[in-house]
């Protein structure tokens, strides 16, 4: 599927705008861990304090909700990401990934689609942590911009996605009784 030249040509300006200013050395180090962390494993953190502070009873309320928008997350997910097939940034301008890219393709960034559908759908049980846990993949999303894995588009459409597999997920998740 051939990508909108326009918007690809806005993507492009917006990556030479923020790559105008590069970080320093020490800060690099630091963002690129932090970046990491939206690879999947820092939510096994959150799922360890969940079970650890609540019920049985409890669990099963905040869990089958945030599973399916995950669920629902995902299936959108791999579904326009194997139909869009976008190449990464790297790859059309012939520049180098600074993090490693965990799949071929570009739209939408899972990192935010995924990791956002799950804090924002974690945040309607734990409120106080709601601004933080829904900035958090959106700065992933971002960093990964400046590191030549996404496009701003691609971004803009995982936040996009994530919003609507949380609406779907939480339907569900009212619908089968389980909120």
């Amino acid at each position: 599927m051939h990508f909108p030249e326009k918007i690809t040509e806005l993507d492009n300006r917006f990556y030479t705008a923020i790559r105008s200013k590069p970080f320093s050395s020490k800060a690099e180090k630091w963002l690129k861990l932090y970046v990491r962390l939206g690879d999947g494993w820092f939510w096994a953190v959150v799922t360890i304090w969940v079970f650890a502070t609540h019920s049985q009873k409890e669990l099963f309320a905040i869990v089958l909700p945030v599973l399916s928008s995950a669920a629902v997350s995902l299936l959108l997910y791999f579904s326009i990401k194997l139909t869009v097939r976008r190449a990464r940034p790297h790859v059309l301008l012939g520049i180098e990934a600074e993090v490693p890219p965990l799949d071929r393709y570009s739209f939408p960034s899972g990192h935010v689609m995924n990791n956002l559908a799950v804090a924002m759908a974690l945040s309607r049980f734990f409120p106080v942590v709601g601004a933080v846990a829904i900035v958090v993949p959106i700065t992933w999303g971002l960093l990964r911009v400046y590191y030549g894995v996404h496009y701003l588009s691609d971004v803009i459409a995982g936040i996009v996605l994530a919003l609507l597999s949380v609406a779907i997920g939480f339907s569900l998740s009212f619908s089968l009784g389980w909120l």
